[in-house]
Order: structure tokens, then sequence, then C-alpha cells
């Protein structure tokens, strides 16, 4: 018997019943994780944290402070740009900020940092934005003035975007990617909402938004932990932006583990084990950490689909801390304390997500479930993408106390009977393009013929 399973092939043998694994890997893709390089997320690292301070409040000055590190970046995006054919454009969006009473004492120009990789396909909208937030801190949120080198938090997640679009600006994919360094994160996700406000307005096809906060650290502060083989990954359940009619469908449906975030966060999981090596994706069900929040929030509020990319664990002595020593601890974020082979994997899964995602069929349309009758199979129907050529679909299935799909059923079809419960388990369909690239999985709806 042979089952297609999260893109492996899982065989049985007649004998024993052993299972064996194969890996199967679009070459490009792996070409292109392959190519991301420590040495150069160092070399961005410490060119970046040679600013001082990234502070959003930070005073400009041509070798200091936030505006000559954006500057910096926007100077590393736009070396990119002959290389891309024309697809990539690079600008700083610029914008002002009042005194708010709370984290803002002036006004202040702020501005995110933007690299958009327009997709090769005109008739594809589709819109893919991947962030990291480039001003810094010390102990006192305030404190505009201290070296604060953010080298952690968050200069790992700019760099990374760098190193991915030096790679993937020689490639063209139907989608457009978006890759941003967003200002005044720590004075309340300012850059971000920004941001994400004005995907809204200007009605982007937003399909997904990943945010790296923190993916160079190997080691935790207290536990003596090191591991740099986990990374985790933050999706909501219960959206923050919910209508009433939603709200009636998630609980109808009982899809609380189901949201479009948590498809997302299990695509992640999936992808980035497939193409790197020695690391695990954990699933962190929540928004984000224990009563603390990210970039992607603001974009969880306006309704698109965003999730949190952050390592397995903090080291909380590095961690908006001001430079010094006490009782023998070094304290603050400085480059000697990242794992560069760390960042490197964490990178490379970003890279394999987006361009897996850029490179796929839009999701299928009106997937549905049908409801006429009572019976003990299920009947799933669906209508094929908007954009782009697909060779088939993927049915998957999983126990309803399962985090991940355990099976999936290949159809070239918009339609399949299972024999298995729809009392018992939960389904989706995602699409699978001629390149074998899947697209993010739909859960059904209620349909009646």
């Amino acid at each position: 018997m042979k089952v297609i399973f999260f893109g492996f092939l899982l065989s049985w043998a007649l004998t024993g019943f052993s299972q064996v694994t194969t890996i199967t890997r679009n070459p490009e893709i792996q070409e292109m994780t392959g190519l991301v390089s420590s040495d150069s997320l160092e070399k961005y690292l410490n060119g970046l944290v040679a600013f001082g301070t990234r502070h959003s409040l930070s005073e400009d000055a041509e070798n200091r402070g936030i505006e000559a590190a954006r500057k910096y970046v926007l100077a590393k995006f736009k070396s990119f740009e002959r290389q891309s054919k024309g697809r990539l454009s690079s600008k700083i969006d610029y914008f002002t900020v009042y005194p708010d009473g709370k984290r803002v004492n002036k006004e202040v120009k702020m501005g995110n940092v933007m690299a958009t990789l327009k997709g090769v396909d005109p008739d594809d909208d589709r819109v893919f934005v991947v962030s990291g937030h480039i001003d810094s801190r010390v102990s006192d949120i305030m404190n505009h003035e201290s070296d604060a080198p953010g080298a952690n938090d968050d200069g790992s997640g700019v760099v990374a975007l760098i190193e991915m679009l030096r790679i993937m600006s020689k490639r063209g994919f139907p989608a457009t990617i978006v890759f941003v360094a967003v200002s005044g994160e720590e004075q309340g996700l300012i850059g971000a909402s920004h941001l994400a406000k004005k995907a809204k307005e200007k009605h982007w096809n937003l399909v997904a938004m990943i945010n790296n906060d923190m993916i160079g650290n190997s080691q935790s502060s207290g536990t003596g932990i090191r591991d740099n083989t986990k990374l985790r990954v933050f999706s909501e359940g219960v959206p923050h932006y919910e209508t009433e009619n939603m709200a009636v469908l998630r609980q109808r449906t009982n899809a609380e583990n189901d949201s479009k975030s948590r498809q997302l966060a299990r695509y992640i999981k999936e992808v980035a084990e497939r193409y790197v090596d020695h690391l695990e994706i954990k699933l962190i069900y929540r928004n984000d950490r224990f009563l603390r929040g990210g970039d992607h929030t603001p974009f969880s509020r306006e309704g698109f689909t965003a999730v949190r990319l952050c390592e397995m664990n903090e080291n909380y002595t590095q961690q908006h801390q001001d430079l010094r020593v006490a009782d023998g601890i070094a304290y603050g974020d400085k480059v000697e304390n990242v794992d560069f082979e760390y960042l490197r994997k964490n990178t490379a899964a970003n890279l394999a997500v987006l361009a897996s995602l850029a490179g796929a069929p839009s999701v299928p349309q009106n997937v549905g479930v049908r409801i006429s009758e009572l019976t003990n199979s299920t009947q799933l129907v669906w209508e094929k993408p908007k954009h782009g050529k697909v060779a088939g679909y993927y049915v998957l299935l999983r126990e309803t106390s399962a985090s991940m799909w355990e099976k999936k059923f290949y159809t070239n079809e918009t339609a399949i009977d299972l024999p298995y419960s729809k009392d018992n388990y939960f389904f989706a369909v995602q699409a699978v393009g001629e390149n074998g690239q899947e697209s993010l999985a739909v859960f059904p709806k209620p349909v009646r013929d």
C-alpha cells in the first residue's frame, strides 16, 4: 500500500510492515535554501549593529541611529535590483507619528524599509509579506541615546530578509513577495500597524504574513539549555478579526484549531522540515508569547492571515537590556551572542516556505463538505483556484485531537468521497501545481446540494 503524506511517500514493506519515509524536494527550492550563508548573515548583522542604537526615537546622524540603519538596509535591498531583471523595487515608506502619551513623546518620522519582488504572472494579484523589525531598545523603553545593538532582537530578522532577497531576487515567482523591515515595534507595533492598514485600504490580496522576531539565539537564560534545532511558530486560533457569521460557522464546525493562521503554521512546519535538515518547527497555539505581541498582530487585527516565527529559547539577559556586567553576567543583545548556524537554518526555513507559497497555485475555491444526508463517509467538493496551473489536489485528514494532518489523498477531480466519518475527523483541501508545490489548506464549509 502507498499513501501520499505531507509531500513524502510512506511505503510499507510487505513483511514486517516497516515504514520508510522518502522526502521529495523541489530542486529549485532546495538549491535556494542551500545558498543561504551564515557568513553573509554575520556580515550583514555586523553592519547593522554598527549604528550604535536603532531606537525609533533616536536622532538622525550620518553613522548612528535608526535612520542611518534604514538607509543601510535600503542600500542592501537596492543592490539586488539589477539581478532581478526589473522585478525588484525598494523604498522607505515614510510616515509621521505623533506623541501618544505612552511610548512616543515627540513628533517623529518613521519609515518601513520595503523591497517588493513583483510576481511574474500579471494575472496573479497574490501578495506574501515577510518582516523583521529594524528598531532596537535597552532597559528603559524611552532611552534613545544609549547603545542598543539589537543583534538578535531584531537584527536577526532583518538580516534574514536581506539574505533571502539576495537569493530570491534572481528568480521569478508567480505571486508577489514583499520583504519589509518595519520600524517602531518596541514603541507599540507602529510600523506594522501602518503597513497592515495600508494593505487593507489598498485592497491587497494579502494571502499570508510571516513575522520574524528573534530567530538567532539558541541558548535560554536561567536553564542553561542550548538547542539550535527547534523554531517556534505562533498562530492564533480564534481570529482577532471575526464577524458574527464567522463565529457561528466556527462554533458549528468546531474549527477553533483550523483558522487560516493555523493552516499557515502547519504549512510552515511541513515545508520547512522538508527542506531544512536538523530543524523542527514547534507549533505554539497562541497568537504570541504569554501576554506579549509582535508585528504580525496588527495584520491579524485587520483580518489577514499572520504568524510569528521565534527562536525556541529566549535569553532575557540579552533582551531589552542595558549593556553591562552584573554578578558575573554580561547583559546586552550583542552580535557575539547570535548563533549564526541557527540563524542560517531559520532563514532557509523562511525562504523555502515563501518560495513554495509564491510558486504554488492559489487555494481551491468554495471548498465544502456535503451535509445533505447522514452518512459515515465524507463527501468533499471544491472549485479550481483562481490563479496558477493545477495538476491535482490533496485532500487532508486528521483526527480531531491531532495537531498536524495525518493523511493526504491525491486526486485530479474536484470532488472526493472518503470512507471516514466527518464526526471523527477534520478535513481540508489544497491545490497542487504542475511543479508539485502545494497551496495553503482550506477548511471546508457545510454545503447542501
